[in-house]
């Protein structure tokens, strides 16, 4: 699903404090400052009316108010990846980098190009994501309080309080962060219980790993294809070859989802082992001469295409299931 052209287009260059807006009146460019803040959102509204498509980039957090606001309201809303547009921004030879300038890209773009419709995500997946984003935080102080422990008990002179205070704090931290791990799953499986289930029926998939995917995916319900959650997770392979210039080995794209792809890392042992498919496909790889690590990789992206196509169809994990379009072959 696309936006229509014939709607108006907002450009937004949204900030922490302000909106840059630009728009068009009367076939004249217009553009427009206002607060970003309730306030802001209304003035804008008013402006350019709620029948519009409000085209803005995905600024950190910064913008999750106007989207979820103007969505609220009835206007039609496109979140872009920053990258998007500084390539199409590049690709027009533009040189000048204001708020006002990188509002007025944003219109052209959402004139020329078609855009797929951006929805805010469930509410239970954004709370589970905020618990994430705080567990990771908290692990971070936790890795710190550990190697400032490691520090002091290789000093020749150790303070019992320091080192207990060490320890106290560090045993707080996996408290909380353990808590944070069960109310996330928790959460997922109320909601996604039927799907949690299915993804655990996979050899090398545990709870945490299903909750993580299911997190990650958004549910699965807005994926059409497993090429989509295999590119997500920065897991595509990447091949640079041009005439006689060939730039290093295949390797994988790793953008975005550093989180997932190192749990799927971790969980490809256990799936070497118990996990048919994917042992034969190791197996077949390594045979071939292939780096393990590259065919542990390989069977990442086996895990992804699994649940992908057990969520999807809604049939658990089978050893020996074998494809219809295969037995047509």
């Amino acid at each position: 699903m696309v936006f229509s052209s014939l709607l108006p287009v907002v450009g937004l260059d949204v900030s922490k404090a302000t909106l840059a807006v630009c728009y068009q009146l009367d076939h004249q460019v217009r553009h427009l400052e206002v607060s970003n803040d309730k306030a802001g959102f209304a003035q804008l509204l008013q402006v350019c009316g709620v029948q519009s498509l409000f085209v803005m980039e995905a600024t950190g957090t910064y913008y999750l108010a106007l989207a979820y606001h103007l969505h609220e309201q009835g206007g039609q809303v496109a979140v872009l990846n920053p990258l998007v547009i500084r390539r199409f921004i590049q690709m027009h030879l533009g040189k000048s980098k204001t708020d006002r300038k990188d509002a007025q890209w944003l219109l052209r773009y959402g004139q020329q190009q078609a855009i797929t419709p951006w929805h805010p995500a469930e509410s239970v997946l954004v709370e589970c994501r905020q618990l994430e984003q705080v567990s990771e935080q908290l692990l971070k102080q936790k890795t710190m309080v550990s190697n400032s422990l490691e520090t002091l008990q290789r000093q020749p002179v150790i303070s019992p309080l320091a080192q207990q205070r060490l320890e106290q704090t560090w045993q707080l931290l996996d408290d909380q962060v353990q808590a944070l791990e069960a109310e996330s799953l928790t959460l997922l499986e109320t909601r996604f219980c039927q799907e949690m289930q299915l993804l655990r029926s996979i050899p090398g998939i545990g709870r945490k790993t299903a909750g993580l995917l299911l997190l990650f995916a958004g549910g699965f319900t807005r994926l059409d294809n497993y090429r989509q959650i295999i590119a997500k997770a920065g897991l595509s392979p990447r091949e640079y070859t041009s005439g006689t210039s060939v730039r290093g080995k295949v390797r994988i794209m790793k953008m975005g989802g550093s989180l997932i792809r190192g749990k799927l890392f971790r969980c490809s042992f256990a799936a070497i082992k118990f996990n048919k498919t994917c042992k034969a496909l190791y197996d077949r790889l390594v045979a071939k001469g292939k780096n393990g690590k590259v065919a542990l990789i390989a069977v990442c992206n086996k895990l992804l295409k699994q649940a992908f196509a057990i969520v999807k169809s809604g049939v658990p994990y089978q050893a020996y299931f074998a494809s219809k379009l295969t037995l047509k072959a």
